[in-house]
């Protein structure tokens, strides 16, 4: 019996909306997987510790403003 699927199997192939669908999504994950490794993949690999790397806006005298806000 291998080899043949019955006489009731009739397996359709996908439309073009769903190759468009599949396609376009699994790019933007691609594109999404790469951005996220270009932002942060050094750490993800352990080259990089994660709190390294807070170059905007932290640690420039605002003290005082600083600790209002905690």
């Amino acid at each position: 019996m291998a080899g043949h699927a019955g006489p009731g199997f009739h397996p359709h192939l996908p439309g073009f909306g769903h190759r468009f669908l599949a396609t376009t999504l699994g790019a933007t994950m691609w594109f999404f997987i790469f951005y996220r490794a270009r932002k942060d993949g050094a750490k993800l690999l352990g080259l990089k510790h994660p709190w390294e790397g807070h170059e905007h806006g932290h640690g420039h005298g605002n003290d005082a403003a600083h600790e209002e806000h905690h």
